[in-house]
């Protein structure tokens, strides 16, 4: 099994995620802090340390759902949790150049 293909097709799925207040994608704003991946019994398990723009996002749990169920559409991976952090805080710093040009940040 190779766990850094699998990770790599997982962010390429998360950059089609975004946040419906926000047209960036959820990677690009840098709402990811850490992918793990590692074997398990019938695939990878991904373990995803992410946050939100806000603590009250109203679509917070359409987002974490989203992200979940990318288990369902890239082969190889049996599980993907989602740990939701608020630790650090998400700010604009996070953010990929890409999505500051996006957004006219930079």
């Amino acid at each position: 099994m190779d766990l850094e293909k699998i990770k790599e097709q997982l962010i390429e799925r998360l950059k089609h995620i975004y946040d419906p207040e926000i047209p960036v994608n959820i990677y690009d704003l840098g709402l990811i802090y850490n992918i793990d991946c590692k074997e398990g019994k019938e695939g990878a398990i991904c373990d995803i340390d992410m946050t939100l723009t806000s603590a009250f996002c109203p679509a917070a749990e359409s987002i974490v759902e989203l992200v979940k169920n990318l288990k369902n559409v890239i082969d190889g991976i049996e599980e993907i949790n989602v740990n939701l952090v608020f630790d650090p805080p998400w700010d604009q710093s996070k953010m990929s150049d890409e999505a500051k040009l996006q957004l006219g940040i930079l």
